[in-house]
């Protein structure tokens, strides 16, 4: 900053699941190994404050198995984004999101890249450079990215964090999951064809899989934060946030409905969705959700939005809920997203 030098911060969603923080840390890693003398200083930022890191624990243990300590990474409280750029010193490239939330939006004029993986929702004129593919993972752009660029730069590291987030994010390529495409499969094959000694992928999906489903003494304000993304409109804020447990066993929670007051209150939100899934054997999805708001009409429209939706039909059966302000339902269409609901609720807002 005090030699005036470019930088260009590789950054995620601010969920900041396995994805993002792979996705950033790979891309902005091939960055600067293939940029020719690089100008800029490439900076991968994880998109939240580094006390919520800990949350991630699908992150933490797959860092911590390929021998990348905490401290060489940056959080999104750890650099001024817009300091930087108001010094006319920020590129940003934004990889697994390409719509930055109201509290960024100061920083839209320094996007310079996206690579993401969800449906279109604003046009980016050039010289943005934009790939939106429809791939099950974000890392499969950045796998596929940095097998076009110069040979060498992929090492054992690198591959074994894309390899594992693709399994993770597909489901361990599994059909049935409705995640995963030819791109995903044709990826993990290339990643463990250069690299033989990666681990067999059964190991390495169940390692992931369990330490990201492990909620194991997390406070009910804790688990809502663990996944989370925020939608606003100009009236109100809503959250979103998977749930790594049963509907059902997260409703029945001691003193749930005080947490969700207590958590909405304390950040500004009006409402929050709570979505929750599991996989059977077979890999097949299982997912519920709930909608809470004290403020009936929001619940209302949020409610009827998710029912009526079409693109695509949630087929939802309404399920008992223990609290009046709280809308539970199973979701029949298992096969549709976080990344398919939000569009509906963004809409309805």
């Amino acid at each position: 900053v005090r030699q005036h030098r470019e930088i260009h911060v590789v950054m995620g969603n601010e969920a900041c699941d396995l994805d993002s923080t792979v996705s950033a840390l790979a891309l902005a890693y091939f960055l600067a190994q293939s940029s020719p003398a690089p100008k800029a200083a490439f900076v991968p930022v994880l998109n939240i404050p580094r006390a919520d890191f800990a949350l991630r624990t699908e992150t933490t243990f797959l860092l911590r198995d390929r021998g990348i300590p905490a401290t060489s990474l940056i959080f999104r409280d750890e650099i001024d984004l817009g300091g930087l750029h108001q010094a006319g010193l920020l590129s940003l490239t934004l990889v697994d999101h390409h719509v930055l939330p109201g509290a960024d939006a100061a920083l839209e004029e320094a996007v310079v890249e996206v690579l993401d993986h969800r449906p279109l929702e604003r046009d980016r004129g050039p010289p943005c450079q934009v790939t939106v593919e429809p791939v099950g993972s974000c890392a499969t752009l950045v796998t596929e990215r940095i097998l076009q660029g110069p040979p060498g730069v992929l090492d054992r590291t690198t591959a074994a964090l894309l390899h594992g987030t693709i399994l993770l994010d597909c489901i361990n390529l599994s059909p049935a999951a409705g995640k995963v495409t030819p791109r995903d499969v044709a990826c993990v094959a290339l990643l463990e064809e250069r690299f033989p000694e990666l681990p067999a992928r059964d190991a390495v999906f169940g390692a992931l899989q369990a330490a990201k489903f492990d909620v194991t003494g997390l406070t009910t304000e804790q688990m809502l934060r663990k996944d989370m993304k925020v939608l606003s409109s100009d009236e109100v804020v809503v959250a979103i946030s998977g749930i790594f447990e049963d509907l059902e066993t997260f409703l029945r929670r001691p003193g749930l409905l005080q947490d969700l007051e207590a958590f909405c209150q304390a950040r500004g939100f009006t409402g929050l969705v709570a979505m929750s899934v599991s996989f059977n054997q077979r890999h097949e999805p299982t997912r519920k959700l709930a909608v809470f708001s004290r403020q009936e009409p929001l619940r209302g429209t949020l409610c009827r939005a998710l029912e009526e939706a079409t693109t695509p039909s949630l087929l939802l059966q309404p399920l008992p809920s223990p609290w009046p302000c709280v809308a539970a339902y199973a979701q029949g269409n298992a096969v549709a997203t976080r990344k398919k609901v939000l569009p509906i609720l963004r809409a309805a807002l």
